[in-house]
């Protein structure tokens, strides 16, 4: 299996998704070998042996205790950034180059010389060549690559190994930014794509993409819905230490999150309600104007920004909420609802999301209607009978999603890939 995070060092839903997925499959008896760019070692430790890409070279002979032992991490080199859009990338590796300094990701450092890896798919094409070895020396039966960025290295190895490629679609170009897409992103997706022997894609509104927008064969793409693993973990509960009311907007302030409407219908809200504070929780690209947005809306007194929270930090932003929203123009799937909801927190969530097509307790509106979606926060925070239904009913059904139930998918997705070769 080919990733680039995994739990506690995570940008986003991708590293909650392969952590969930990883530990359903390996309940079910599936050994997974998982590569990732950089493992820090401070990973969960029952998650298993963690080995760098170096070791994995020179000691192809030190497999494996189980999962708890079946999951076993090797570390390769490489300064992929999760999340950041090709034109960020490219941006930050100008500025570093700029400055004639090394850029450092989960503390890997690679030095920038101006003549290699001047650019991210550099760092893709370094990620197929360690796969490439990976696949020379070690057994297994099937391979499974997340995302873009990974993708070549899962055809790497298929092309060595001859073994069948499953890819998993977390999040498509058109969702990172829209209709302008970066042509190069594009048509790797599209070659991972047909290169794949199945697809799995977070919900049906990414498996739909993947068939219209990259012209694949219904027949090879599945939807896998994602889940959340509260098994460890115990609900929040309310924070009830603040008077005012707070609604919160937490995720990447980047165009697919759609952060200013958020804005658009918080100054709705305030104009009806003056007790209510909003909090945007995050960072990103678009961080800079929706400051400038918040300013010129004169809502600055009652509108924070938190910049990028991560662990407890996350669960203390849920306590203190009393509506969480996510106003996506295209997500594959939300995780972030179900924590809120998990919580005891009510969502509002756009209907362009991948999690919409499992929720029935939460209000979902259309991205795009500023409106709706003020409407939807001013209900919740004014009638209790709605708020407390949305609340009790929600909890009991994030409380039935279950990555077993994921992961089964996947394993008979695995054997029939294997049966059809």
């Amino acid at each position: 299996m080919f990733g680039w995070e995994f739990p506690p060092h995570i940008s986003g839903g991708l590293g909650t998704a392969s952590y969930g997925l990883t530990k359903g499959l390996a309940k079910s008896g599936v050994e997974i070998l998982f590569v990732m760019p950089k493992a820090s070692g401070d990973e969960d430790s029952s998650i298993g042996h963690i080995i760098n890409a170096s070791d994995v070279v020179s000691k192809t002979d030190v497999f494996l205790e189980n999962y708890w032992t079946n999951v076993n991490f090797l570390s390769i080199s490489s300064s992929l950034i999760p999340y950041l859009g090709f034109n960020d990338y490219e941006q930050l590796r100008e500025e570093s180059l700029h400055k004639g300094a090394s850029v450092s990701h989960l503390g890997e450092k690679y030095t920038f010389s101006g003549k290699y890896g001047a650019n991210l798919m550099e760092e893709v094409a370094r990620y197929a060549m360690v796969a490439a070895t990976i696949a020379r020396e070690n057994e297994f039966d099937i391979i499974h690559a997340h995302d873009w960025l990974t993708y070549l290295a899962g055809i790497v190895a298929k092309k060595i190994s001859g073994k069948p490629l499953v890819i998993h679609v977390h999040a498509t170009e058109f969702d990172r930014s829209g209709e302008s897409v970066n042509q190069a992103v594009y048509d790797l997706e599209k070659l991972g794509m047909e290169e794949a022997d199945a697809i799995m894609a977070v919900s049906n509104l990414t498996r739909n993409i993947v068939i219209s927008k990259y012209n694949i064969p219904e027949s090879k793409v599945f939807a896998v819905h994602n889940a959340v693993d509260f098994s460890e973990t115990k609900a929040t509960g309310r924070n009830h230490s603040i008077n005012e009311k707070i609604v919160t907007f937490l995720g990447r302030i980047t165009f697919q999150k759609g952060p200013e409407y958020f804005i658009e219908a918080a100054d709705k809200v305030a104009e009806r309600l003056p007790g209510v504070r909003f909090v945007m929780a995050g960072s990103g690209d678009m961080m800079n104007r929706m400051v400038k947005r918040v300013a010129k809306l004169n809502l600055g007194s009652r509108f924070h920004f938190t910049g990028f929270l991560k662990g407890d930090d996350v669960n203390k932003m849920y306590s203190y909420s009393d509506v969480y929203v996510m106003p996506s123009v295209s997500e594959p799937f939300g995780i972030s609802p179900l924590e809120a909801m998990r919580s005891g927190v009510p969502v509002i969530i756009s209907k362009q999301s991948g999690v919409s097509e499992i929720l029935k307790h939460a209000l979902k509106v259309n991205f795009w209607d500023v409106n709706a979606l003020a409407d939807a926060i001013y209900a919740l925070l004014t009638y209790k009978g709605l708020n407390n239904m949305i609340v009790r009913s929600g909890l009991d059904e994030v409380n039935s999603f279950s990555w077993d139930s994921a992961a089964q998918l996947v394993k008979r997705i695995y054997i029939d890939t294997l049966e059809k070769r």
